[in-house]
């Protein structure tokens, strides 16, 4: 089953200012480590993120395993090119908003609750007390 949106949207919250912390606190190296933390956050503890660990989500590979470190690069590489794009004034933010807007409409259109990044790795978030793949 798929995971309700403002768990979803909460632990999304959290992963961002794990990354915006990361970010702000050796530049620029900081910058780096919180762009990595964004794309490789699901995979290093298998399917959770820090987000999804406290709120008790997990993502889950086709084949119903925990995401590993190539899923979660692919499944959160819009959110890295949004991180990218935010580091330009104006143009750059207005961009990076647009594309976690559409990340998140495309959670909530979407009857299996896949984003664009979701659609690339082939996973999907379901509640960690209840990890059963749904039919692809």
């Amino acid at each position: 089953m798929k995971a309700d949106y403002l768990p979803r949207l909460v632990a999304r919250i959290i992963d961002l200012l794990a990354a915006a912390a990361l970010a702000h606190m050796a530049k620029p190296v900081g910058f780096f480590a919180g762009l990595t933390y964004l794309l490789i956050a699901d995979g290093v503890m298998p399917g959770r993120s820090l987000g999804k660990a406290v709120i008790g989500l997990r993502v889950v590979a086709a084949d119903g395993r925990p995401a590993g470190l190539r899923e979660s690069i692919l499944r959160n590489l819009p959110f890295g090119v949004a991180m990218l794009l935010a580091a330009i004034p104006w143009v750059g933010w207005l961009l990076a908003v647009a594309v976690v807007v559409l990340e998140g409409l495309l959670v909530v259109g979407n009857d299996r609750g896949r984003r664009l990044g979701d659609e690339a790795a082939q996973t999907h978030v379901v509640n960690a007390r209840s990890e059963r793949s749904i039919d692809w």
